[in-house]
């Protein structure tokens, strides 16, 4: 049973030694959520190893085509036109993240659109590990109605100023983080840290115009920007399907695959390994999957729901790694 966490009074004696030496708590505010959209501004908050504030930093960022949702996050072309491109802040960065956890709500977002940003840049992201406060709320057993970062500030009794503001995100995260970093020392709870690993492949493709540039009729003109990596269709899989994995088996080339959450290996090169392996990786759950693998079986993502709802077996990444080393050929004829 953990201790009351309502609290910023968490001071262990002792803090465990395994714990990271420090943290970079990240937020980023983009032009949108999908793989070609940008990062328009950025903030870290720079802690030590027991969560104590060092010191901050704060950047818009010109992303070099329309800014999105100014409704949300309220930066205006105008505002960011004069604004550093990603490539010239990159350095400092770099300075703030370098051999420290990046820790962010909902971290497998944050993470992969600096990994992108890096990547258009030509250069890697100095990140090797990500903590996300989400997972982390999980693993404290907080009592929060939802896992929106209002729900986390006001637990811990932090006030939100200024939503979607990249730097006062980071400063709520950061005072949120503090107690429940103290709370996981004093309880003995393991931090739920996830490898990254850096991008280095992107490619030109039509994405939406620059700042300054006329758009087309729904917003979006020919501006050619550099994606994270080229975007590509993975063969059919040639096995029939044999139907669902049974737990204590093995798997068999032709069973259909699902993922869903974060993961510690980048998604892509988890599908790699699944279709190498002869599995069919399946990008949505029907009654036909064989297993949903998932780092976070109690979350309420859809695919997770119809698995609950279909029967469809459940294993965590690290047995679906185990599994993937031993996989039964598919039948002949």
């Amino acid at each position: 049973m953990l201790e009351d966490l309502t609290t910023a009074a968490f001071s262990p004696t002792s803090w465990p030694t395994a714990y990271p030496k420090g943290y970079a708590v990240v937020d980023v505010e983009t032009t949108g959520l999908a793989r070609d959209d940008r990062i328009i501004s950025a903030a870290v908050y720079r802690l030590d190893a027991r969560g104590e504030v060092e010191d901050h930093w704060y950047t818009m960022v010109n992303p070099e085509r329309d800014p999105g949702p100014v409704w949300i996050h309220g930066l205006t072309s105008e505002a960011l036109e004069g604004a550093p491109l990603f490539q010239d802040i990159s350095e400092e960065f770099t300075a703030r993240l370098e051999g420290r956890v990046l820790v962010a709500h909902n971290a497998v977002f944050d993470w992969q659109m600096i990994a992108r940003e890096y990547a258009r840049a030509k250069c890697e992201a100095p990140v090797r590990q990500r903590l996300c406060t989400i997972a982390l709320s999980k693993e404290l057993g907080l009592p929060l109605p939802n896992h929106k970062l209002e729900s986390l500030a006001a637990h811990f009794g932090v006030v939100q100023r200024r939503a979607h503001h990249a730097l006062d995100d980071a400063r709520v995260l950061a005072e949120a983080f503090r107690p429940s970093l103290r709370a996981a020392a004093a309880n003995g709870v393991r931090l739920p840290l996830h490898e990254c690993r850096p991008l280095t492949e992107w490619s030109d493709r039509p994405a939406t115009p620059r700042i300054g540039q006329q758009a087309g009729p729904r917003g979006y003109g020919g501006y050619s920007q550099t994606s994270w990596r080229p975007s590509r269709k993975r063969p059919a899989c040639p096995y029939p399907n044999p139907g669902r994995y049974e737990a204590g088996g093995r798997l068999k080339q032709g069973m259909r695959v699902a993922f869903s959450g974060d993961t510690s290996t980048e998604r892509e090169l988890l599908e790699d390994r699944a279709t190498e392996a002869g599995l069919h990786v399946a990008t949505s759950l029907s009654r036909l999957t064989s297993l949903l693998v998932t780092n976070d079986p109690e979350s309420g993502t859809s695919k997770v729901v119809k698995a609950r709802q279909f029967g469809t077996p459940i294993v965590d990444e690290a047995a679906f790694g185990q599994l993937l080393a031993d996989v039964e050929p598919a039948s002949e004829g």
